[in-house]
């Protein structure tokens, strides 16, 4: 069986197929995964449509709450702003993500988002989960378009 790291990065694959930049993301329960999703900027014509938004609307529909408390989001590529501020909202109560992002990233870089005093949830996070891999798929979307 597949690690919930690897099948985000499955959708970071399909993602990058698509032409999107190659993100995935996999939110579990008890175990279970509940939502997965790529990012669709490009082919929902949204902003906003990282693949942890994705995910995010995705399992509170599944599960018919706002409120993701007994989950976990794995991410292939570390959150922005727009995606820390939105899993703190849902509550989730891990998150696992792959390659860190200095220029974009909101976790443990940039705005350092779950550290500022007036974020009100707090998960726990480990960074680095599969990272090599993660990071090369980045990279290899990126030379590619250059």
């Amino acid at each position: 069986m597949a690690s919930f790291i690897e099948i985000a990065l499955d959708e970071a694959r399909a993602a990058g197929a698509a032409g999107e930049v190659p993100v995935g993301c996999v939110i579990v329960r008890e175990g279970a995964v509940i939502a997965r999703a790529g990012n669709r900027t490009l082919a929902d014509a949204d902003p906003t449509a990282h693949a942890e938004l994705v995910a995010i609307r995705k399992a509170a529909a599944a599960l018919g709450s706002e409120r993701l408390t007994e989950c976990d989001l794995y991410v292939t590529l570390e959150p922005c702003a727009m995606c820390a501020a939105a899993i703190a909202f849902a509550r989730i109560r891990r998150l696992y993500y792959g390659s860190a992002d200095p220029k974009g990233g909101a976790v443990e870089n940039g705005v350092r988002f779950f550290a500022s005093p007036t974020c009100h949830h707090r998960p726990e996070i480990y960074g680095g989960m599969a990272e090599a891999e993660a990071s090369a798929l980045l990279k290899e979307f990126f030379k590619e378009r250059r």
